[in-house]
């Protein structure tokens, strides 16, 4: 559901509703809206929308771009597999940006009927784009390489130092730009990958281009190639990995799912639980939902006021990073969850 940002002020996890068979509350970003039937209210604590990195966005798209070209000219003018290798990685990282740019606004649209979640999931969606485009590019520049490896061809190697140290500077600068949200957002970490990738090729490209001016063996062109290429698969595979796992609904690798169980069993009154999910809801944000059953002794399974939900999503929250937690009330002695079934069949 988009629109999750954070909102101060008012109580903490204001609300907690009937639903179904127990009672339900869910914790989310935002403040005061209800739907489903669930109500959400804003919390005390601050739990930060993700950073606006359009600017820089912008200025790596334009910077790529124009290297781009100048690279892939030069390239075929010199001759050099190296530099048209890195060219065609510079232009999936064109792509790949335009990609993280538009999830990255998709991401802070509100929810709709249709799209309850909002468009969150795009993010995680624009990393997956990132990684499986930038593995075909790498294909095509093996390929070509072990073609230009039978059959050397003469190389120009000052033109190719030279364009290789100014993409040094370029996928330098642009790096830089998303250093910042690298840690916390994996559609910002690919685009922060794919730029140092960058930087790496280009330094490799540099030391061919003086080999080759030095001995002349122009072998050293496609082999500088297959290495970039290698370097580049190697630094995509864990973005392709955890891009895969968080589109399949996996339970983000910094979470624990047996110490959110042993959070969730300590909490006053649980004595089971079932139906527990835990799944990204985009590159920066986690839900979870799951059924906590009373003991019919305590006053939880008759009531939610005594803080008990409102406290435990916050507590959610502050030791996993789990921000948006639906958790329903089953009274223990009561008529049997059919979801307790299913989960033990």
């Amino acid at each position: 559901m988009a629109g999750h940002d954070h909102s101060h002020g008012g109580p903490p996890f204001e609300g907690a509703s009937q639903s179904g068979h127990g009672t339900s509350s869910t914790a989310g970003r935002s403040g005061g809206h209800a739907h489903g039937g669930h109500a959400h209210g804003g919390h005390g604590g601050h739990v930060h929308a993700p950073k606006n990195f359009g600017p820089a966005f912008a200025i790596g798209i334009v910077l790529n771009t124009g290297f781009v070209v100048v690279e892939a000219a030069y390239g075929y003018l010199s001759n050099s597999m190296s530099l048209v290798a890195d060219a065609g990685h510079n232009l999936s990282d064109v792509l790949g940006l335009a990609a993280a740019w538009i999830a990255a606004i998709l991401v802070r649209r509100r929810a709709s009927a249709r799209f309850t979640y909002g468009y969150r999931g795009s993010s995680i969606l624009a990393a997956l784009f990132n990684a499986v485009f930038l593995l075909v590019a790498m294909g095509a520049v093996i390929w070509e390489a072990l073609v230009r490896l039978v059959h050397p061809e003469p190389v120009v190697g000052t033109i190719v130092m030279v364009v290789a140290a100014v993409g040094i500077l370029v996928n330098g600068v642009t790096a830089w730009l998303f250093a910042s949200g690298a840690k916390g957002d994996i559609n910002i970490r690919g685009a922060f990958l794919h730029m140092v990738a960058d930087a790496a090729v280009s330094a490799g490209v540099v030391v061919a281009g003086l080999v080759i001016q030095l001995t002349g063996q122009a072998w050293l062109d496609p082999a500088v190639s297959l290495a970039i290429a290698g370097l580049v698969v190697w630094a995509t595979w864990g973005l392709l990995r955890d891009s895969v796992a968080m589109s399949l609904d996996a339970v983000p690798p910094e979470i624990s799912p047996e110490a959110v169980t042993g959070f969730l069993r300590d909490r006053p009154g649980v004595i089971d639980l079932h139906d527990l999910h835990i799944w990204p809801m985009s590159t920066t944000s986690v839900a979870l939902t799951v059924h906590l059953v009373i003991a019919e002794d305590h006053p939880e399974h008759r009531a939610a006021a005594n803080g008990f939900l409102n406290e435990t999503a916050e507590g959610l929250r502050t030791r996993f990073g789990i921000g948006h937690a639906t958790l329903q009330i089953e009274a223990a002695g009561g008529p049997a969850c059919r979801l307790a079934r299913e989960c033990a069949a």
